[in-house]
């Protein structure tokens, strides 16, 4: 046969449609090594720090401090470890960290420059920083003592004239610490309308992580699920578990063009969050021995090295080839230990017959589960019958492996086998097996195996990554997303695994770090199933899409919206309200076809769903050209822009299309910018009434909208209607939250602010 299969050839052409069209542009016209060698490099290149460190100093210069920010981490990411220039370029990016107010990270890249040998002579220029930091912060003793040391070390020169500059800067931080040590700035009292009611949360002896009010089911249909065990009110807690593993998603990032640096400056989650907690960056401390990973602290730095990235180190460039599925496990066999992952692909095999067995030993279930499942037990359950957040519940999540198809396992197992060879080739197969001692780990040792075949231990480890890479599926309720839809990162959570489908769920999960929260979004009866979304929302997709995504899960969803939709053959909302409209008189376009019709019989146009698709893909562009505007500061631009694009989206979409409030927001957004906050305001409104329509009046997209809002109301002194809004506001995101959120922190803040206006004022507004 000269063509592979006609499914693979299937499969490849979904995959290249589903590429982004810029993209497939590229690798169209590229060479055949173009196509083939591009491969991610991650090891530290000095020349690449010396450029990105140049860029840096360029947009200091300019003025735009969070620019050179980016561009100093990637300068110290590619350093070599006790360079003098990485010194350099912490004391660089102190300086840009200054002009942003963030003192106290300020401080600390300080002490990084100091701690890396940063040069003596440079040093009255850190420590002039240092101590303008220690006034900023009211640490008035701590600058006094710099000042000082400033003061001898600039007597002690010989020539002063070098520091004219610094002397004078000197002087006006003497003149400011008088003036702070003369009128000390009065304590903060304490805003006494913010109290916050503890939550109730008592933890279930059976399933770590999970409320007391849920309790373990399982049975043929449903598998392992959790059952409300008594009444549950809406922002209830449900389940708060730490991710057992998580690796964070690199980011999508196009080629560069032709003709551009070699060097990227973009910033993506790689650049923007922690690699172990996912925290959100602003300073990275970088890895010593690779130039991609990063953290929030030194700290984490440490554990994760200790953890697992002693092994992944040297990867990197190999486990970004072959995607953040086969990170993810191998990552999770490297916390696991060699020892827990034999014993459970042993028992997998069912030849030790002295390994624990699950679902043998797992304690009944209650008299209230099914008799069956009870005698059985749960698959992940330990000796004493509890589940918890361990590697031998995550080893018996299902990887589906007989519903998979041949080549998916045909590639999942050769990207496996790819990583343990690259393992056994540079000597960190002993680290692996935990043969060795952590100091011993830390320098591999050449491979002594000439042998093309796996070691029987390697072929144990690969086994069980194997099972882990089918058990992922995208979307899934193992992607860790902020509060946009964006996937931030890849998790195994063996607790929130317990949760079916459902595509009107009654919960709402939310992830901070690496720790996901279960909330009731609803109320749920004693007896009921508590339920998650898995991505396809009843709100958002048409069934038949609904259904095709979740066809990944091996499994057709029987949810109440599906059998609604697919029973009484009621065309989705959805469908309705992001539809085309007719050109010529705005009735809404039918037809399953590549042509559609307007609904309107005495006008009878017809349109390609083509060209209205192109349309739109038009149309977004243009929109997201606006938001550059706005990015740059061309403000005016931007509302030009967007007017423009509104006027155009009513001649052939929706009014209730998903787009048209988008557009609603974005206009609030650049007139916010301008201080018109009722301009903001009234927009703003427009793309509310559009949200609720598509996501419901208590979803946590209208609560976000609202949050908006009610800033603006705020600023734009609109006291009554931004009482009202926050009221509103806080009562949504706090069901799917809860107390400790930061939108609703700020809610509370701006509510007690406007609650201390004089009552005349109120009155008056």
């Amino acid at each position: 046969m000269a063509l592979p299969v006609a499914e693979w050839r299937g499969r490849t052409a979904r995959r290249w449609a589903a590429l982004d069209s810029a993209l497939r542009e590229r690798l169209a016209a590229a060479s055949l090594h173009d196509a083939l060698c591009h491969r991610a490099a991650t090891d530290k290149k000095p020349e690449a720090a010396s450029w990105y460190r140049e860029q840096g100093n360029r947009e200091f210069k300019r003025g735009q401090y969070q620019a050179a920010l980016r561009l100093y981490s990637k300068a110290a990411s590619h350093e070599l470890p006790g360079s003098p220039e990485l010194s350099v370029c912490f004391a660089n990016r102190s300086a840009t960290l200054l002009h942003l107010g963030h003192f106290e990270v300020c401080l600390e890249d300080i002490a990084r420059a100091e701690s890396h040998g940063y040069p003596d002579r440079l040093l009255p220029k850190v420590l002039l920083r240092k101590a303008e930091c220690l006034l900023c912060l009211g640490k008035l003793q701590d600058a006094q003592d710099i000042l000082r040391v400033l003061e001898s070390k600039f007597a002690l020169d010989g020539v002063m004239s070098t520091h004219l500059t610094r002397l004078k800067k000197l002087s006006q931080l003497k003149v400011k610490l008088v003036e702070k040590e003369r009128h000390p700035e009065p304590a903060q009292e304490a805003r006494g309308g913010i109290q916050e009611e503890p939550e109730i949360w008592q933890e279930n002896n059976r399933i770590s992580g999970a409320s007391s009010s849920l309790s373990l089911g399982f049975d043929a249909e449903r598998g392992r699920h959790l059952v409300a065990s008594q009444d549950i009110v809406p922002g209830q807690s449900l389940v708060k578990e730490e991710a057992f593993v998580s690796v964070l998603c690199p980011g999508e990032c196009l080629p560069l063009q032709a003709g551009d640096t070699a060097w990227d400056t973009r910033a993506t989650n790689v650049d923007l969050y922690c690699h172990r907690c996912l925290r959100q960056l602003l300073a990275s401390v970088p890895c010593q021995g690779c130039s991609y990973a990063k953290y929030c602290s030194q700290d984490c730095a440490a554990l994760a090295w200790q953890q697992y990235h002693r092994t992944e180190c040297s990867l990197g460039a190999l486990l970004l080839t072959l995607g953040v599925f086969c990170h993810v496990a191998l990552r999770t066999v490297l916390l696991a230990g060699f020892a827990e992952v034999s014993r459970l692909v042993a028992w997998s095999h069912g030849g030790d017959k002295s390994l624990q067995c699950p679902e043998a030993s797992c304690k009944p279930l209650s008299e209230a589960a099914d008799a069956g499942a009870g005698s059985r037990g749960v698959p992940g359950c330990d000796s004493s019958g509890q589940y918890q957040s361990s590697y031998q519940a995550l080893f018996h999540l299902l990887p589906h492996t007989e519903q998979h198809s041949p080549e998916h396992k045909f590639l999942c197992t050769l990207s496996v086998v790819a990583i343990c060879k690259q393992l056994q080739a540079a000597g960190l197969e002993a680290a692996v097996l935990s043969q060795e001692s952590p100091q011993q780990r830390s320098k591999p040792k050449p491979c002594e195996n000439t042998s093309d075949e796996l070691s029987p231990e390697l072929k144990t480890v690969a086994e069980a990554m194997l099972r882990h890479v089918l058990q992922l599926q995208w979307p899934g309720d193992g992607a860790v997303v902020d509060k946009k839809p964006v996937r931030l990162a890849t998790a195994f959570f063996p607790v929130l695994s317990l949760l079916n489908h459902s595509c009107c769920p009654n919960t709402s999960v939310s992830f901070s770090g690496t720790a996901a929260t279960v909330r009731a979004s609803q109320p749920i009866s004693s007896g009921q199933e508590v339920l998650h979304c898995y991505g396809p929302h009843w709100c958002r997709m048409r069934v038949a899409e609904r259904q095709q995504l979740l066809s990944q899960y091996f499994f057709e969803c029987r949810c109440p919206a599906c059998l609604e939709e697919l029973e009484s053959g009621v065309k989705s909302k959805v469908t309705t309200r992001n539809s085309f409209c007719c050109p010529k008189c705005q009735a809404q376009m039918q037809g399953e076809e590549d042509t559609l019709c307007c609904s309107n019989e005495a006008c009878a146009t017809s349109a390609s769903r083509d060209q209205l698709s192109g349309r739109l893909q038009d149309l977004q562009q243009q929109i997201k050209k606006a938001l550059g505007m706005l990015r740059v500061g061309k403000a005016d631009q931007a509302i030009k822009m967007l007017l423009k694009c509104q006027v155009d989206a009513g001649t052939f979409l929706s009014p209730e299309h998903l787009l048209m409030g988008e557009m609603e927001d974005h206009l609030a957004q650049v007139y916010a910018t301008l201080g018109k906050w009722q301009e903001a305001a009234r927009h703003l409104k427009k793309s509310i009434e559009i949200v609720e329509m598509h996501h419901g009046p208590s979803s946590v997209e209208t609560g976000h909208e609202l949050f908006k809002l009610a800033q603006i109301l705020f600023n734009g002194f609109a006291v009554s209607e931004a009482l009202s809004t926050i009221q509103r506001a806080e009562g949504i995101l706090s069901v799917h939250f809860g107390p400790q959120n930061a939108q609703i922190q700020e809610l509370q803040e701006m509510k007690a602010c406007l609650s201390e206006l004089p009552r005349n004022i109120l009155q008056r507004t």
